[in-house]
This record gives C-alpha cells, sequence and structure tokens, in this order.
C-alpha cells in the first residue's frame, strides 16, 4: 500500500492535468496504411483532366489510411466508425462498393454503408481512370482496372491492419485557426495516430507534373510519420497521420498569387486579369505560383507539405487539447440530387438540377488553365461563341428550356444529366453521411465545397445538433471530402451567380448547398444517443465499372539491345564522392513498371553499406527519390528507367550503391523479375 506521502504527491500531481484530462473516455482504436498505388507510367493522370498528363514514372508512392473508433465492448457496425484517408483526387462510388465488399467478407456486418467512409486528399498527381462515371475518365481514356484493383487492395489492407491493432484508447480534439485535429492516444500516453482537417488544393505539383506522387496533403503526412517513427519506410509504419481535405472547392496552395507566364508578350510576369484569370484574354498564360516557386513546384509542394505538419505537430504536443467524450454513431443515405424538392428557410419550394457543366468549366483555374478561348465568369447573360453552341450539342444532348431555367445563369456547356451513352457522364445519385464520436461531428460531403459553402454547411449543422439536444453546446463539426462519390463542385448561390470555375462546375444547379443543409440537418436525430432507427437507403446508384469502356491497351513485350539485359547500367553514378545536397542518378536498362506495381514494395532502393552488410536506406516513397520511366523503342519494347537521389543534409557519410527492381514480360511467356545495381558511391562528411 503507498504511503500517505506518496498517496498525497499523486493527488497533486494529478491535480495539475487539465480537469478536461482527467476523466477521459475510452475507445477502441485502430490505424492502419497501405499502398494504393495504380500503374506510374502511361496512364492519364486524376485532377488536372489534361490529355497530356500522362505519367512518366513516381515521387511517392499513394498510400490509404484507416482509422477505426469502437465502443468498448461492442462488436455492431452501429457502434464503430472507419474512417479511410486516401491519397486520391477523390472517394468514390465503385471503389468504395469493391471496398465495401471485400470487407463484408472479411469481418461480416461490421463495415458497412453507413460506418465507412472514403475520402480523398484530392491529390491532382495521382493516378488515374478509376472514377465511376464517364467524364472524369475521358482524359484517362477509360476505366483502368489496374489502378482500380490496386486502390481498393491497398485500402482493405490499410482497414485489415487498423481492425488488427484494436486497442482501448482515448481521443481528444484541437484546433488553430481553420486547422482541425482528432488525437488518437493510447492508455500508456502514446500517440498512435491523428486526423488534421484543413482545406488546400492538392495542385502544389503543377499540371506539367508527370511523376505520380501524393501532393501536399500526402507530404505532410509523410513528413509527420517520418518524424515520430525515423526508421521506418513510407507505408511501414505504426503511427498513421491523416491529413484529411476540407471545404476545399475554391483554396489554392500557390500562396504568391496568379502571374502571366507569356514570353515575348508585354504582360509576362505580370498578375493575371482578376476577373477572368486570363493573360491576354486567354486562360492558358495564367498559373498559380506556390511559395518555392523560384525552385520547383516540388519545393513548393515539400513547403505546403510541411506548414500542415508543423500545424499539427503544434497541437498535437499541446495542452489545449480537449477529451472526446460520448457515443459512437453514424449514418448514411443515398439521395437522387438530380431532382431534390425541398423548402427554404422562408418557406420557398425549390429543386436542383440534373447535371450540367458550364462553360467557366472548360476556362480552369489559375492552378490548371483550361483550352481553347474559355474563361471564367461566363454566364447565360453573356455571349456564348456560336462555334462551341454547335460543338456542345454534338458531344452530349441539347438542354431543354427548362433545363436551362433550372441553371440559370450559367451557360450549359456540357448537358451531362441527359447523356447516358455509353453509359452516365456525371452521378445523379450521392451519398449523404455523417460520423459522430461524442461531441466531434464528421459530414462527409460528396463534393468540393468552397470555403464559405463547407463553413455555412457546418454552421447550419451545428446549430440542429443543439437545438435538437443531441450534442450540447460543445458540438464540434468538421467537414470532410470529396468523399464516397464525386459530384464535382458546391458554391453558395452568390458563388453561383458569378460563373467562376467553381460556379460552373456546381451540377445540381445554384440551390445545391441548400439542398445539403437541408439533407444534413434533416439527418442529425439519427446521431442521438438512443436513436435505435436509420435513416431510409434511398436509391442506390449502379456500380457502372461493369459497364465502363477502357480504351488504354496493355503491355505487349519488353525486350533489351543486342549486348543489353534487363538491369544493365547505362549511365553509372560518379566515381568522386558526393556531398550532402547533390543529386546523384543512375540509369538502367529497363522493363514496363506496369509489368508489375511492386505495391508494398518498391522500384529502387537506396542501399548503405555498414559493416559488411547492405541495408535499405531510401526507397521510391521517400521524396528526396524520383523514378522516370522512358520507352526508347516502342516496336523493339525497348526502355530505360533514371534514378535519382537528392541527399538529404542528415544522411550519414559512408558508402552506398542505387538498386532498381522491374519485372519484363516477354513476346510468348510469364512476367520475371530482375534487378540492376549501380556501382557504389560515397557520401563525405
Amino acid at each position: 500500500m503507498p504511503s500517505r506521502k506518496s498517496w498525497s504527491k499523486s493527488l497533486f500531481l494529478a491535480s495539475l492535468l487539465p480537469l478536461r484530462e482527467a476523466y477521459a473516455q475510452q475507445y477502441l482504436l485502430g490505424v492502419g496504411i497501405g499502398d494504393v498505388t495504380g500503374p506510374v507510367v502511361e496512364t492519364n493522370m486524376m485532377g488536372y483532366a489534361d490529355l497530356s498528363q500522362t505519367d512518366t514514372g513516381l515521387h511517392m508512392r499513394q498510400f490509404s489510411r484507416a482509422f477505426i473508433v469502437a465502443t468498448p465492448g461492442t462488436n455492431s457496425a452501429k457502434d464503430r466508425i472507419l474512417f479511410i484517408n486516401s491519397d486520391l483526387q477523390s472517394g468514390d462510388t465503385a471503389i468504395r462498393r469493391g471496398i465495401l465488399e471485400q470487407l463484408n467478407t472479411l469481418y461480416p456486418g461490421l463495415y458497412t454503408e453507413a460506418n465507412v467512409a472514403l475520402v480523398g486528399t484530392h491529390s491532382h498527381a495521382g493516378v488515374g481512370g478509376f472514377l465511376n462515371n464517364l467524364l472524369p475518365t475521358l482524359t484517362s481514356l477509360g476505366f483502368v482496372k489496374q489502378t482500380y484493383d490496386a486502390i481498393v487492395n491497398g485500402t482493405v489492407l490499410a482497414v485489415k491492419r487498423a481492425h488488427e491493432s484494436l486497442a482501448p484508447g482515448t481521443l481528444s480534439l484541437g484546433n488553430a485557426t481553420e486547422l482541425h485535429l482528432l488525437k488518437f492516444t493510447d492508455n500508456s500516453g502514446t500517440a498512435r495516430g491523428l486526423l488534421s482537417f484543413f482545406a488546400v488544393h492538392g495542385t502544389s505539383l503543377y499540371q506539367n507534373n508527370t511523376l505520380v506522387s501524393t501532393d501536399n496533403k500526402g507530404m505532410a503526412a509523410y513528413l509527420y510519420e517520418a518524424d515520430v517513427q525515423p526508421d521506418a519506410a513510407p507505408g511501414k509504419n505504426t503511427f498513421v497521420a491523416g491529413f484529411v481535405q476540407a471545404n476545399v472547392g475554391d483554396t489554392t496552395p500557390n500562396t504568391l498569387g496568379a502571374f502571366c507566364e507569356s514570353p515575348g508578350k508585354p504582360w509576362d510576369g505580370q498578375p493575371c486579369e482578376y476577373q477572368k484569370s486570363t493573360c491576354g484574354n486567354v486562360t492558358q498564360g495564367c498559373h498559380g505560383r506556390g511559395p518555392g516557386f523560384r525552385v520547383s513546384d516540388f519545393e513548393s509542394n515539400r513547403i505546403i507539405g510541411e506548414n500542415q505538419y508543423l500545424g499539427a505537430k503544434k497541437l498535437m504536443t499541446s495542452n489545449s487539447l480537449t477529451s472526446v467524450k460520448g457515443a459512437v454513431r453514424s449514418l448514411h443515405t443515398y439521395v437522387n440530387m438530380s431532382s431534390y424538392s425541398f423548402p427554404l428557410p422562408n418557406g420557398t419550394t425549390v429543386h436542383t438540377c440534373p447535371p450540367a457543366m458550364g462553360y467557366s468549366f472548360a476556362g480552369g483555374t489559375s492552378d490548371g488553365p483550361g483550352a481553347f478561348d474559355f474563361t471564367q465568369g461566363e454566364t447565360a447573360d453573356g455571349t456564348q461563341n456560336p462555334f462551341w453552341e454547335i460543338v456542345k450539342g454534338i458531344i452530349t444532348a441539347p438542354p431543354n428550356e427548362e433545363q436551362k431555367r433550372c441553371h440559370y445563369p450559367k451557360p450549359i456547356l456540357l448537358n451531362t444529366g441527359y447523356t447516358k451513352f455509353p453509359y452516365a457522364w456525371q452521378p445523379d445519385i450521392v451519398d449523404i453521411q455523417i460520423m459522430r464520436v461524442g461531441q466531434f461531428v464528421v459530414l462527409v460531403v460528396p463534393g468540393e465545397f468552397t470555403t464559405m459553402a463547407g463553413r455555412r454547411l457546418r454552421e447550419s449543422v451545428r446549430a440542429k445538433l443543439i437545438e435538437s439536444g443531441v450534442i450540447g453546446n460543445d458540438a464540434y463539426v468538421v467537414l470532410a471530402g470529396p468523399a464516397n462519390t464525386y459530384s464535382h463542385y458546391v458554391t453558395t448561390r452568390e458563388e453561383y451567380g458569378v460563373q467562376r470555375y467553381e460556379g460552373a462546375s456546381t451540377i445540381y444547379g445554384p440551390f445545391t448547398l441548400e439542398a445539403y443543409q437541408n439533407l444534413y440537418t434533416g439527418l442529425v436525430s439519427y446521431l442521438a444517443d438512443g436513436a435505435s432507427s436509420s435513416p431510409p437507403t434511398g436509391p442506390i446508384p449502379e456500380d457502372l465499372t461493369k459497364k465502363a469502356i477502357s480504351l488504354q491497351t496493355g503491355v505487349v513485350f519488353d525486350a533489351a539491345p543486342i549486348g543489353k539485359s534487363f538491369g544493365s547500367v547505362l549511365t553509372d553514378v560518379a566515381s568522386s564522392p558526393y556531398k550532402r545536397g547533390q543529386k546523384v542518378t543512375a540509369t538502367f536498362q529497363a522493363a514496363n513498371p506496369r509489368n508489375n506495381l511492386r505495391l508494398e514494395g518498391t522500384f529502387l532502393t537506396i542501399d548503405r553499406l555498414t559493416g559488411s552488410t547492405w541495408s535499405t536506406y531510401r526507397t521510391d516513397s521517400h521524396p528526396s527519390t524520383k523514378f522516370r520511366w522512358t520507352r526508347t523503342n516502342t516496336v523493339l519494347g525497348h526502355s530505360t528507367v533514371e534514378t535519382e537521389w537528392i541527399i538529404e543534409s542528415n544522411a550519414p557519410a559512408g558508402t552506398y550503391r542505387i538498386t532498381y527492381y522491374g519485372d519484363s514480360k516477354p513476346l510468348i511467356g510469364s512476367i520475371s523479375s530482375f534487378t540492376g545495381r549501380s556501382s557504389n558511391f560515397t557520401v563525405s562528411a
């Protein structure tokens, strides 16, 4: 039995703890990570919708990160949530369904439509071809099953790891300005992971980048995970950091502003024209500049990722976090947004519209300029180019007068809601989902909400939660998306009226935000502690992957030139010592990386010699490495790989080498693996 003195000391120390932490509620917590990187070459990338942005290699692997919160002593779907944060442009219908089908086989009835959220970080540097509807897969030449399988299988692996790691722990939350954070802590007081909610577009890496990467959200996650577990390779960590996208619609990481890049023109280097984001009356030269503009977009990506990592770390280590206490609840329903009728607060009945894209959608933004003579700010009251008036009727069904009135003041360029050939171009049906853990509520949204649209949705739901008594005045509401279904943008009515890119891409018309406010606020009663029922399932969207077209050709064969073999060193490392900060490169005779995605593995390693033993020091998912593949002769099946390592400032002096891992496909026979190795090189002190 402890002495009176030690007992008094314990009481005194306990009294120094913040009161809100003294009674932390116990939850079952699980975290996991899985590799979801699709084909890193010969596949269109997803985000900029640029047909010319076909990937040529790898900067950082894409991962899904899974977070489970469950009520101790229960083993039912209604008492747990599974939040998946994935390095994708968005969550989507077919991907989510594939994940749910596999999870139901592994854990029957435990992970369902209601309690599983699939949120994309909105990276514009990931592999494309995985979305359910036709329009966002046009530039990827349709559906790419290799991408789909990588995402589904890697995500299920992340969930499996999270499920197997379930253990008692506590949750706490806090915020700094608009960065919101949920901290996962085990019962020994050790942090196991985090979810950070902050809105910034995944466009740090430019439209001309062709190396698959995770953009700034994935960079932030890497930096945090590497900080906690510096000896773990990316994807092998047990501490998991989820940097979640929020109301991202009109945000940008390109913080220096938008400038004209028009060599030889008088406006070159000047700020873009403000109203329409143009240079010389066209959008193509107007580009946003990130904080590392003078170095590279990869440097901008590092800076924006580092800012989020440091912001989250400051919160994680602060004493200002509040304990999460209360029930674990979730709800989900499907809604047909092409014809949703509802009353506004003033009693007027309005409705949403079948999907359509406006002219300004084709104008793009300063993060990714559009093509031809389209600009932002084109409204139905303006004058449209008669050429495009003819062309649009050839591409999609001409809009009738009712559709025009419904979308006004948007001039319709693509009447996607009435175009179903060869299958639906955009979704009619979307997911409405809310997750709750105690006073912490996540609105899982199926699109890119603008800053103000997201704020209005959060505020209306929070007010309803308090008014209905579901949660008290400590209700804490965040937004996560684009998730579950990709339905493009959501703006306020004021923003919609201006018809910049975001308004033109709000596909269900001017009352889209109000419809979501009506839907989300109308469902909060299902989140109450004692709620025993669920909302109706609603109309279930079709999995269109069964109908999907795919025009991407497969790998025919690989071959090496006479006198060379797969893995042969074509350009070796330097024989003289390298210094920290210098770039090391080696080029190898290669084969097509599509032959083996090397999921949970790597295409390259930087190996370090310690004593007489070689060990892996860096992989293809460290931001200091790059992997570039080039097809040198299509007819003969020849290709090369360039491997690159920028030596970090803290790299130990010593002996290193570069190893390339490949897989070749013969014209007849099976795929086989091979390796190539550079000569040894030294890094000086």
